[in-house]
């Protein structure tokens, strides 16, 4: 092929990817300042109550920046960083200003079993260093395995701990049975114990502390600010992608339904629902390869105020998602080729702020 047909070809073919890609429209009229700079992949972040921050570096990093210094935070457990693994999230206790508690989650070695996989710790921050560190939780089997983790972190109105792992790449085995760890989303009490009224207390040989299942690989997880409702979303194989609003007991499907393939492009399933089955509030296709999600509750964004923001690991960006009617009606690209979006949390003065891996942490400007 000569040169400038090869010239041809290539344009046709990043041009009909770019069309293939995502039909969200872009919206420029949006910036960004960089807050938190040379971060390789801030995987979380939580705001403390003096607007300082804590970030997790997946490789197995907690920093605290304040005062425009950024100091790490040493004592930190055995890390598994393999793959999607590492250190992951990290989130504050409700009443973190007198108890000082904190909550990340990681990939864990901890088990007899090679590998490893998701746990979950709370400890506190003493002269720069992690004390009273409490394993909350760690999923069984480790595995080998690199991809499906999960895993985010939060805290309901009434003082409850949820948080997601993943199918750990076992999708035929682990997210539709209960006895098993993996494509679930958990829920304890702040001290590691189990409620009551977990929906799987009384069935035999279920893991206790599993709230929903039949989950892909969750890496977004927010309460809504009016409902109170747990919104999550996860990735899905090719295509898939999906939204969900989390109910107490409830199988959201997966494998047995989904709208996403293989990645060789062969069928999974040819079902989208099923009876007792739940279908997602929305499904992106192509995936968009989701993670972080916050929803803009304040009045700095005028008219934004209520939507959902999903960052995009696939396509560098930040989508705002319209919600109308339980429904998505509307998305756009903004902050588009920023990087691979990665974390989302709306600070304490209202502003969202986005982690986005090799830059840092930045704050959404509207114009």
């Amino acid at each position: 092929m000569g040169t400038k047909k090869l010239a041809y070809f290539v344009l046709l073919l990043l041009t009909f990817s770019a069309c293939a890609q995502d039909k969200n429209p872009i919206n420029n009229k949006n910036s960004h300042e960089v807050i938190v700079s040379e971060l390789t992949n801030p995987w979380g972040f939580v705001f403390l109550p003096d607007s300082s921050m804590l970030i997790t570096e997946k490789e197995g990093k907690i920093i605290h920046f304040k005062n425009k210094t950024k100091k790490e935070i040493k004592g930190l457990p055995e890390i598994y960083v393999r793959g999607q693994g590492g250190l992951l999230d990290i989130n504050i206790h409700p009443d973190y200003k007198n108890n000082g508690w904190i909550y990340f989650s990681y990939a864990s070695p901890k088990g007899e079993e090679k590998g490893g996989n998701t746990a979950i710790m709370r400890a506190k921050i003493k002269n720069d260093s992690l004390i009273e560190k409490e394993l909350l939780y760690k999923a069984e089997p480790n595995t080998t395995k690199g991809q499906h983790f999960g895993s985010r972190i939060l805290f309901d109105k009434e003082g409850y701990l949820y948080f997601s792992i993943g199918e750990r790449g076992n999708r035929d085995e682990n997210p539709q049975d209960i006895t098993r760890d993996g494509g679930k989303i958990y829920r304890l009490n702040d001290d590691g114990s189990i409620p009551n009224d977990n929906p799987f207390t009384n069935s035999k040989g279920a893991k206790k502390a599993i709230w929903s299942y039949g989950h892909r690989n969750p890496q977004g997880m927010e309460l809504h600010p009016e409902t109170q409702d747990i919104w999550t979303h996860e990735h899905g194989p090719k295509g898939g992608d999906e939204i969900n609003i989390i109910r107490k007991g409830k199988n959201y499907g997966w494998p047995v339904i989904t709208y996403g393939k293989n990645y060789s492009g062969t069928s999974i399933t040819d079902e989208t629902k099923r009876e007792g089955m739940e279908e997602p509030l929305h499904y992106w296709d192509p995936s968009i390869a989701p993670s972080g999600l916050s929803f803009i509750s304040s009045d700095k964004y005028g008219d934004w105020k209520g939507s959902l923001l999903v960052g995009s690991l696939k396509f560098s960006y930040l989508d705002r998602c319209e919600i109308k009617n339980g429904k998505v009606e509307k998305e756009e690209r903004l902050l588009a080729g920023i990087g691979r979006v990665r974390s989302i949390e709306q600070g304490p003065d209202g502003y969202i702020y986005v982690g986005v891996e090799n830059l840092g942490i930045v704050k959404l400007i509207r114009h």
